[in-house]
């Protein structure tokens, strides 16, 4: 297989499909003449010109609205935001009007809409530019919601966003953006819905998404190489649909479970996860439910600090043999 950057295995998903989909667009802020704030769109207006691919006005409550009603007319938008946190001024476009129109229509109108951009902090933007919302949209029936930590991941799921009926808000990583991984050659899709294993074990469960996939396999190399502990690490990839039995499959061999998430840990997405594992092998756990998560405050502003607001292999570490002990 080919090592690409996160950045580019995106680029490329975005290139086949709308290679592939003469109704496939993309819009948002700088995506056409400025190649994307993160070059994640580079050369695509030059390739598809500019029917394609759209520069829009700052404003995300107009042109999301404007992608939204392009999808119930059969269009497939994809929409750039610059960062999720923009997308609180075009909520009512995106969960009122998105989310609900199949439902409100009898399944007469769907929104093939896909809106992606980074959803994340630890990148010193402060705390009105450093959210991440995907519980926010995964508590709204109608919508999927994706977080790719790996190249690989983030281009299959891309694709299969595109191609979806529904809805789908895909939340990248700014971090992630230059990380080097294997994508495979060819019309590469990911299933919505489906968890991958992406690290065997035998003594805890570190079930994650987005970016904190990267720190509990951190976790885990340290775990097994300094502590005799075997960890498996469980990447969600996809919040809603929700890939429960992949989650629950592991816990019932490993017996524990630590859960990490860049989320804020009120209502945040281990809190569902830790629900479902309660809920459904509760009778298989040998130790209590442990969450590591971001510290429950506004992204901090000064560096040093917003890094230890983020979860770190040290505090998966620290919760790992904790549950072990």
């Amino acid at each position: 297989m080919r090592t690409i950057t996160y950045r580019q295995a995106i680029n490329e998903a975005l290139a086949e499909e709308l290679e592939r989909d003469p109704n496939v667009v993309i819009m948002g802020e700088e995506v056409a003449e400025y190649n994307g704030a993160y070059k994640v769109t580079e050369g695509l207006l030059d390739r598809f010109g500019d029917k394609r691919v759209v520069d829009t006005p700052i404003s995300e409550a107009g042109f999301i609205g404007m992608g939204v009603g392009a999808s119930m007319l059969g269009v497939r938008p994809v929409m750039e935001l610059m960062f999720w946190s923009f997308a609180y001024v075009a909520f009512d476009q995106m969960i009122n009007n998105a989310g609900c129109v199949r439902y409100m229509s009898g399944g007469l109108i769907h929104c093939p809409i896909v809106v992606r951009g980074p959803a994340n902090g630890g990148t010193n933007v402060g705390a009105t530019h450093s959210h991440t919302p995907e519980n926010f949209i995964a508590n709204t029936p109608g919508l999927k919601v994706v977080c790719p930590a790996t190249a690989a991941d983030a281009k299959g799921l891309m694709k299969s966003a595109i191609r979806d009926n529904d809805p789908v808000y895909v939340m990248e990583n700014t971090l992630l953006y230059g990380e080097m991984g294997e994508v495979p050659d060819g019309d590469h899709t990911v299933p919505l819905g489906v968890a991958e294993v992406k690290r065997e074990g035998s003594d805890v469960s570190l079930i994650a998404h987005g970016r904190a996939v990267i720190t509990a396999l951190k976790a885990a190399d340290v775990l097994a190489g300094e502590h005799g502990i075997q960890a498996e690490v469980v990447d969600l990839r996809s919040i809603r649909p929700l890939d429960e039995e992949t989650v629950l499959r592991s816990v019932r061999k490993t017996n524990r479970a630590v859960l990490v998430d860049e989320n804020k840990p009120f209502c945040g997405v281990s809190s569902q996860i830790a629900t479902t594992i309660q809920e459904k092998a509760f009778d298989h756990l040998d130790a209590p439910i442990m969450r590591v998560n971001s510290l429950d405050a506004p992204a901090i502003y000064s560096p040093p600090l917003e890094e230890i607001q983020l979860p770190s292999p040290e505090r998966v570490i620290e919760k790992v043999i904790a549950v072990c002990q």
